[in-house]
């Protein structure tokens, strides 16, 4: 790996506390950036405007979404602004690159009544999985939690009564998250007693909580008793249920970003599709130039 790639991660671990996975992602895009203006005869440390130009128009040539290459190009800028900052170069060729157009992309959320049924179906898993796939469940759909938020939380929010609870996410970042009694009675009856540990979900493996892959294959079996699609039920699935049934039922968009643990209101204002919904039907039963069908002072009464 470059010298130069390797000091980029090591700070974005030490400052901004960037997990495995992430760190693990900006390494494969950097490498990636760096192999294609090689062949080039350019380094990426000296890449100039025109090298990274040609390297994002050939990832639009391969087939990549515009996701990938917004992606890429953001990693890129980030890394050049590091290199900028240790004063390794003047310049940052990133400047005036310009990212493609994403498409407008809304959540996936489920239904109020699919939740229900989900937390009903996990319930009857075999064994103790029910129970750990129920207060799961329960807890993405009522805290609003990450997946990696939820699988590392520790076991001591359950001796606070406090309906809020402390969770670390994105960065190190802390916020408070409602912890609902219903969600902590689930939780509880995941504990055993016998086996203390540190972790709310513990789990043999090296992390000694339970991964994310096997949060994953518990929401899919849940799914599949409930009889709902398993590619519509995941965590982020029920983290922008939580969010957007929130907005639904009268929540505003600050308190929600301060929820979801957003640090822009630009990224919350994705929901703003609900409080469209929720605006127009009010104009639809409350205005009284609403009705489709507005009956004129001088009409006679229907016989």
């Amino acid at each position: 790996m470059d010298a130069r790639i390797e000091a980029f991660l090591e700070m974005l671990a030490a400052e901004r506390g960037a997990a495995r996975n992430t760190l693990s992602a900006y390494e494969t895009d950097l490498e990636d950036a760096a192999a294609h203006l090689r062949r080039r005869g350019e380094t990426l440390v000296s890449a100039t405007e025109g090298g990274l130009r040609g390297y994002l128009a050939s990832l639009g040539d391969a087939g990549l979404a515009p996701r990938t290459v917004a992606r890429r190009l953001s990693a890129l800028r980030q890394f050049f602004r590091f290199l900028a900052r240790e004063g390794v170069r003047p310049d940052d060729p990133t400047e005036l690159l310009d990212a493609p157009r994403l498409p407008k992309t809304l959540p996936r959320a489920l239904r109020e009544a699919e939740v229900e049924a989900l937390i009903a179906a996990a319930a009857h898993l075999h064994g103790g999985r029910g129970t750990l796939a129920a207060a799961m469940c329960e807890l993405l759909y009522t805290s609003g939690l990450r997946a990696s938020e939820l699988v590392s939380l520790p076991a001591a929010i359950l001796n606070d009564a406090s309906p809020l609870v402390t969770v670390r996410g994105k960065g190190g970042k802390e916020r408070l998250v409602p912890l609902s009694p219903r969600a902590r009675a689930a939780l509880r009856s995941t504990q055993d007693p016998k086996k203390p540990s540190r972790w709310l979900f513990p789990s043999r493996g090296a992390s000694g909580h339970l991964t994310r892959q096997s949060l994953n294959a518990l929401l899919r079996d849940a799914a599949l008793q409930a009889g709902l699609d398993p590619a519509r039920v995941t965590p982020h699935a029920l983290r922008h249920s939580f969010a957007s049934h929130l907005l639904a039922r009268g929540a505003d968009l600050r308190s929600l970003q301060v929820l979801l643990g957003h640090a822009d209101i630009a990224t919350t204002q994705i929901y703003t599709h609900v409080l469209e919904e929720r605006l127009r039907a009010a104009v639809e039963t409350h205005h009284p130039l609403a009705r489709p069908d507005p009956v004129d002072a001088d009409d006679p009464p229907p016989a």
